[in-house]
């Protein structure tokens, strides 16, 4: 297993962890930097993934492991340097934790794929889309009983022999254990997976002041309409090409957007819907901006 710290905090953590772990490991930029030297540790961001794909080639790895600058996201490769998206390892984790405790529900965002919901009710949980943001999601933990909870930003909460917060280290050491259990090498794992096809999130930034009233317009419009919409944290919409998302974020002047489906084809039909609904209430997807 390769493992890349990013220069951030879970550097130290990491390089005592592995001399408890059973297998082989290399690890690279553990030195705590905070001028992140040699990438900037959000292993959301592909383009930050570079080295560890590059170390986890050289090596000929099973898999590798990043983090974020706190240590509290995780993010992952397979062996030929797929990445493994947040959702995707919410699908993997809920392996084991559902077999522990059958018909648990787990929770994820309302930005992870129809995939991961449909995957934990086709294990025997419970999946429930919940608001983004870790906070909440620990509060709707607390709630319901659950043992998992994730965020496709890589925050993963296991209440399950554990405290029920994102530890990015105890996630990657289950991630491990959901590897041995399924009894497959990740690679393997991440081939079976159904393919869709999916942006990114994408962020553009919108003032404070308009950004909460654009999602309401975008709302009654869609109503009006009759479309398919779940409202629990801005509006998700399912079509028979997919579904797209469009939510305000509640710590930055950003609006975020995201859509899936099973084809280029119906994904562009999918941006063509958010574009519209952003032009009737004169926004325009503009430049990525940061977390």
């Amino acid at each position: 297993i390769g493992w890349d710290t990013g220069n951030g905090a879970a550097g130290p953590v990491i390089e005592k962890l592995v001399k408890l772990l059973p297998g082989e490991h290399h690890t690279i930029f553990t030195d705590v930097d905070g001028n992140f030297p040699n990438h900037h540790p959000d292993p959301t961001e592909e383009k930050n993934l570079a080295d560890l794909k590059r170390l986890v080639a050289e090596k000929q790895l099973d898999f590798g492991l990043a983090f974020d600058g706190d240590g509290d996201r995780v993010g992952a490769i397979d062996g030929t340097g797929r990445v493994i998206w947040g959702d995707q390892l919410l699908s993997i984790l809920a392996v084991p934790v559902l077999r522990k405790a059958p018909g648990s529900t787990i929770i994820a965002d309302v930005k992870a794929s129809q995939m991961l919901y449909d995957r934990i009710a086709e294990l025997g949980g419970e999946p429930l889309m919940w608001k983004t943001g870790h906070s909440l999601i620990k509060t709707k933990m607390k709630e319901t009983g659950a043992p998992l909870a994730g965020e496709m930003s890589g925050h993963i909460f296991f209440a399950q022999d554990y405290y029920g917060f994102d530890d990015a280290q105890y996630a990657a050491v289950q991630l491990i254990n959901a590897v041995h259990v399924i009894g497959k090498s990740l690679t393997e794992i991440r081939g079976e997976m159904p393919e869709f096809v999916n942006t990114p999130e994408m962020r553009f930034q919108v003032s404070d002041t308009r950004k909460f009233a654009v999602i309401e317009e975008v709302l009654a419009r869609l109503e009006a309409e009759g479309a398919d919409v779940n409202r629990t944290d801005g509006a998700r919409v399912n079509t028979p090409d997919g579904w797209w998302l469009l939510r305000a974020s509640n710590t930055q002047d950003v609006l975020v957007a995201r859509a899936e489906a099973t084809s280029q084809q119906s994904l562009d039909r999918l941006m063509a819907m958010i574009d519209a609904q952003l032009a009737a209430s004169g926004v325009e997807r503009g430049p990525q901006a940061g977390h």
